[in-house]
């Protein structure tokens, strides 16, 4: 699947309606998760797909809410306990360091993403005027007096093609999310099964350090990403001069959503550069060096600390991996801690490290 997030600029009346939809999607999930919770801690079941939605689907959250949107809000709540429970299995299976924490609450009060499938009778419809009409269901229309609400179709998006459209609050602003089908596409060349393409991801002036098989070498600097943070981190200081702690505001929101927008941008063009190496060279896997919990606890310096763990590695790692599939690339991740233990010219196998919890659910 791809997905594509668009800013949405729209009207007041319409924002209105939007964040309507937010705030109940927000109190129906925190009431799906608190019956979820009430059943697991009372009969320790955990709820599978469809529980939520026949256990509390007459819930008046539910109800403010067009039908299909309010079932996948409830689905997200299956999917938060799903989780939990493969994480549970991971943990009793001696995989896992810390016991997974039961599913908790949103912020009350605060705004959950509103999904509204491409399918079945609740589905969103195109207009003549190139418009996306969203319908708002019968109560919202017994109480308002409105049945739809519109926004613009993606330039670049068709259609037809697009599985569900998701509002996505963020950053005090809002976002149309497009979820497509993308297909694989047909390589020009045969890539060279043989040929690898390890790459490092680092945390001081190399954002990306790779080497191939064949001898060639990749590397991406972090200059940019770390100018980016430390002009974030100034301006949210300055902001918050002199206020309380947990001060926010719409400036705020402003200069994180540009951030994490440039962020972003980043990270596509890195992963791109790495799988367009591989194609020119025929390469057809990559390795990623890995270990697992490699920010926690890090003590470098505040201001080392602070490159570091704002560097965002795990999002470039997971994007790479997305590329890597969509061109028919195999992908690899791969412990490297203690690497330095075992030689490759001596032929030594590398250090297995063995993650069992103790009594004090550290690891071993």
């Amino acid at each position: 699947m791809g997905v594509q997030q668009n800013l949405i600029y729209c009207d007041n009346d319409t924002k209105a309606i939007i964040t309507f939809l937010c705030e109940q999607s927000n109190s129906l999930y925190n009431c799906g998760i608190y019956w979820a919770r009430q059943l697991f801690f009372k009969t320790g079941k955990i709820v599978s797909k469809f529980d939520p939605v026949y256990g509390i689907g007459d819930n008046i959250h539910a109800q403010a809410m067009p039908s299909t949107p309010a079932q996948q809000t409830l689905l997200s709540v299956s999917e938060s306990f799903n989780s939990f429970r493969e994480l549970r299995s991971l943990f009793f299976g001696g995989k896992l360091d810390q016991n997974p924490k039961v599913p908790n609450y949103r912020k009350s009060g605060g705004l959950f993403k509103v999904a509204f499938p491409n399918v079945g009778a609740g589905k969103p419809t195109l207009t003549n005027d190139g418009l996306i009409r969203f319908p708002l269901g019968n109560t919202i229309n017994r109480w308002f007096k409105v049945k739809y609400f519109y926004l613009p179709v993606p330039i670049n998006i068709d259609f037809t093609k697009v599985k569900e459209f998701t509002i996505l609050p963020k950053n005090g602003a809002f976002y149309l999310v497009c979820s497509y089908v993308v297909q694989k596409k047909v390589l020009e060349r045969t890539l060279d099964i043989n040929q690898a393409l390890s790459i490092d991801l680092g945390t001081s002036a190399n954002l990306m350090a790779g080497v191939d098989t064949l001898g060639n070498s990749l590397l991406i600097d972090s200059k940019q990403a770390k100018a980016m943070n430390q002009l974030y981190n100034k301006k949210v200081a300055q902001r918050k001069q002199g206020k309380e702690r947990d001060y926010w505001d719409g400036f705020l929101d402003f200069v994180t959503r540009r951030r994490n927008n440039q962020i972003r941008d980043m990270i596509n063009k890195a992963a791109k550069l790495a799988i367009a190496h591989c194609l020119k060279y025929g390469i057809s896997t990559i390795v990623v060096g890995w270990n697992v919990g490699l920010k926690d606890g890090s003590n470098m310096g505040k201001r080392n600390n602070q490159q570091f763990v704002q560097m965002p590695l795990a999002r470039l790692k997971e994007r790479i991996k997305q590329l890597a599939s969509a061109n028919n690339i195999r992908f690899v991740e791969t412990e490297e801690a203690y690497t330095s233990k075992a030689s490759f010219l001596d032929g030594d196998s590398l250090p297995q490290i063995l993650h069992l919890p103790n009594k004090l659910g550290k690891s071993k």
